[in-house]
C-alpha cells in the first residue's frame, strides 16, 4: 500500500515540475512578445546551448535575443500546441502568412531555460532513447540493445501543405 502511495507521489512530483516547465517557456513566449528583456534575461541560463535547423533567414530567434532583429525580422511565434517530454517542453507554431511551421525543444532545468533547439519547417519526431539490456560481463563490455519508442510527434506540420524534411530528435 505505502509503495502504491510512494509512487502516486512521483507521478505528482513530476507532472508539477513539467507544468512549471510549461510556464517558464510560455512566461518566454510572453516576454519575447512584449519585448520584456529583462524577464528574458531572468529565464534563460548565460551560456544557453543553441540548435538550429533550418533556413538562415529563418533564425528569428537568434536575431530577437542577440539584438540584430531589424523591422524586417517582425516574426511572432504564436504557439498552436505545447507537450512535455521529462525536462524537455515542446513548443510548435504555425507562420500562415510565411507558410512557416517551427518546433523548439526547450530543456528547462530549475526554472531557468538552459538549451534550445529549433527546427524550421521541419517535421519532428522525439523518441527515448532506454537501455533495455541491464545484462553486463565481467571483462567485456556489454553489447546492448536500444528501445527507442516513439513519444512525441509533430502535428501541425500537416498545415503547411508541402513536403517537409524530418527529424528524429532523440532525448
Amino acid at each position: 500500500m505505502d509503495t502504491r502511495y510512494a509512487v502516486l507521489g512521483v507521478m505528482i512530483m513530476k507532472t508539477l515540475e513539467e507544468t512549471q516547465n510549461q510556464r517558464v517557456v510560455l512566461a518566454l513566449y510572453e516576454a519575447l512578445s512584449s519585448r520584456d528583456v529583462d524577464t528574458i534575461h531572468k529565464l534563460l541560463a548565460s551560456d544557453l546551448e543553441w540548435w538550429f535547423h533550418g533556413p538562415p533567414s529563418h533564425q528569428f530567434m537568434m536575431r530577437l535575443l542577440t539584438g540584430t532583429a531589424t523591422a524586417d525580422d517582425s516574426f511572432e511565434f504564436l504557439n498552436q500546441s505545447i507537450a512535455n517530454v521529462g525536462s524537455t517542453v515542446l513548443v510548435e507554431g504555425y507562420d500562415q502568412d510565411r507558410s512557416i511551421y517551427w518546433v523548439h525543444a526547450w530543456t528547462v532545468s530549475d526554472g531557468i531555460i538552459t538549451q534550445v533547439r529549433e527546427y524550421f519547417n521541419t517535421s519532428l519526431t522525439v523518441t527515448l532513447l532506454r537501455n533495455t539490456d541491464q545484462s553486463s560481463s565481467s571483462d567485456f563490455p556489454a553489447i546492448t540493445s536500444l528501445h527507442c519508442p516513439s513519444v512525441w510527434e509533430s502535428s501541425v506540420s500537416n498545415l503547411v501543405g508541402k513536403s517537409m524534411p524530418g527529424l528524429v530528435l532523440a532525448l
